[in-house]
């Protein structure tokens, strides 16, 4: 192994560096494989476009050659490659603007991006993170977030192979388990079984060389050595019991992250709407707004939001739902399943609530279920002030309605058939969102059970949220391999004004 030295940053200097001492230390490093594991969000990838871009723009003599990208997502793809534009235009290279393609992988059509260098004749592209798409390549390849990819052994396989011709391999990531091929990787280099260099950085060392100066810097706000211990305790707050090993750089134990990111892509449906709701300033004023209207106020949401949705629902199919509830934090998360005539389940929409009175929530709870095709069960999590709502919805619908307290020895029992049912495909999709995936990922394995761990956030996007959509999807599958009769729908001329209660139509047989 092979430690590169940090030097120390000087701060007197009136023009700071553009790198941080880390991340000078990982380009100066030209060893053939190069791995850096890291904390979240220190930039460690913004360099690695740096150092790509002089490199793809370099002629043969100068060490120029092609540089392959592959991260596990479109998103982290996207920013890569802004970055290596952005670089490029501040080096005043001549790169030519960023080319759009498709990528036809196997029976996926996948958008893909390059960068042309016309002078040195090489390029800067993002790939997919299949390993056939390595073979009868050369140059740099580039591994971000090599953690979370789907083989990541074979893909290790063909990248180095690159090696022989006097290609180069970066592999940067955060960890995601002890267990995963990316620690294991490092295990190898640091035990002297692999030829390599190893770049560790922490937030805390980041830190340390300068991260939070340079925050203040692109911000244009002053430097506060009291402000950068506050916002350090931020992170490591937002982070909570996953801190460890998103900014600590120490793989949690288990396994690390329980659904596997390929999965969830895989599951992913860029024609599933997400609807959410936000109360507006005032509604817990409850002394100005009144209840008449706040329910006046949700309906006019319903019926312009989620009413065409509901309305385009098969009518014979069977419907069941999940939710998560919160009120003050976090979001009220509320996943709809349709049984399709194939038994197999799909989200027709995801509905979350933030910050709504529980009686508003009782209120779009009723508007929404009431059009739920034969209406077959729902799981409600009945932690804390959920049991309201779920007992508000027991009072409506009995047994159809089941409260859960969320335990370990529940999570034991029911997580194992969700993940089967997303890896068999009885769950079809879920939303391409990206809150939506952290909240699946949050996820973890602790005393051999898969759960969302009870303290800290668990979405490095989104600070108010605590897995919530991931909540209700495990609660709506639970309630699919759950159900009771449905409540049988008739067509209005079918009914007389006996089997209508409170505007929602009657159950056989149940009053």
């Amino acid at each position: 192994m092979k430690d590169s030295p940090f030097p120390k940053p000087d701060f007197n200097s009136d023009v700071p560096a553009v790198l941080l001492p880390y991340q000078q230390a990982w380009i100066a490093d030209r060893s053939p494989l190069k791995i850096g594991e890291k904390s979240r969000r220190i930039g460690l990838t913004w360099a690695e476009a740096a150092d790509a871009s002089l490199e793809a723009a370099s002629d043969q003599k100068a060490g120029g050659q092609n540089t392959y990208y592959l991260g596990y997502n479109k998103d982290m793809t996207v920013e890569f490659i802004q970055a290596c534009a952005m670089w490029s235009r501040a080096y005043g290279l001549a790169a030519n603007s960023v080319e759009e393609g498709i990528w036809e992988d196997g029976d996926k059509h996948i958008q893909t991006y390059i960068i042309r260098f016309p002078k040195s004749g090489y390029r800067i592209e993002a790939l997919t993170s299949r390993p056939s798409n390595l073979r009868g390549r050369q140059g740099r390849v580039i591994l971000d977030e090599a953690a979370f990819h789907e083989s990541l052994d074979e893909l290790l396989k063909a990248a180095l192979a690159l090696l022989i011709w006097g290609g180069c391999v970066r592999v940067i990531s955060t960890h995601d388990g002890e267990d995963n091929p990316f620690n294991e990787l490092i295990n190898q280099i640091r035990a002297g079984k692999r030829k390599g260099s190893l770049h560790r950085t922490s937030f805390k060392e980041a830190v340390q060389q300068g991260l939070y100066k340079r925050v203040c810097m692109r911000k244009g706000e002053p430097y506060c050595k009291d402000k950068e211990v506050e916002w350090v305790q931020e992170v490591y707050d937002f982070y909570g019991s996953a801190s460890d090993e998103e900014l600590d750089v120490i793989p949690s134990k288990g396994g690390g992250r329980w659904l596997p990111h390929s999965l969830l892509e895989n599951r992913k449906d860029s024609t599933v709407p997400v609807i959410r709701f936000e109360a507006p300033k005032g509604w817990d004023n409850f002394d100005k707004v009144s209840e008449e209207a706040r329910n006046a106020d949700v309906e006019d949401y319903f019926d312009e939001h989620l009413k065409p949705l509901l309305d385009a629902l098969p009518v014979k199919a069977k419907s069941f739902y999940g939710l998560d509830f919160a009120r003050k934090r976090n979001a009220c998360s509320f996943w709809p399943l349709i049984e399709q005539q194939n038994t197999k389940k799909r989200i027709p929409f995801l509905f979350e609530m933030f910050r709504v009175p529980y009686k508003q929530q009782e209120k779009f709870l009723e508007l929404m279920v009431a059009q739920l095709p034969n209406f077959s069960k729902a799981a409600h999590d009945a932690g804390g002030n959920g049991g309201f709502l779920a007992e508000a919805m027991q009072v409506r619908y009995g047994e159809r309605v089941e409260a859960v307290m969320l335990t370990e020895t529940w999570y034991r029992d029911h997580t194992p058939h969700f993940k089967a049912s997303l890896e068999d495909g009885d769950i079809e999709n879920m939303p391409a969102d990206l809150d939506v995936i952290e909240d699946h990922r949050a996820f973890v394995m602790m005393n051999g059970v898969a759960r969302i761990p009870a303290q800290g956030k668990t979405n490095a996007n989104n600070k108010d949220r605590h897995g919530d959509s991931a909540i209700a999807h495990l609660l709506a599958d639970y309630a699919s391999k759950n159900p009771t009769a449905p409540i049988e729908f008739f067509e209005p001329k079918d009914l007389n004004k006996d089997d209508v209660i409170d505007g929602v139509f009657a159950e056989v047989g149940c009053f």
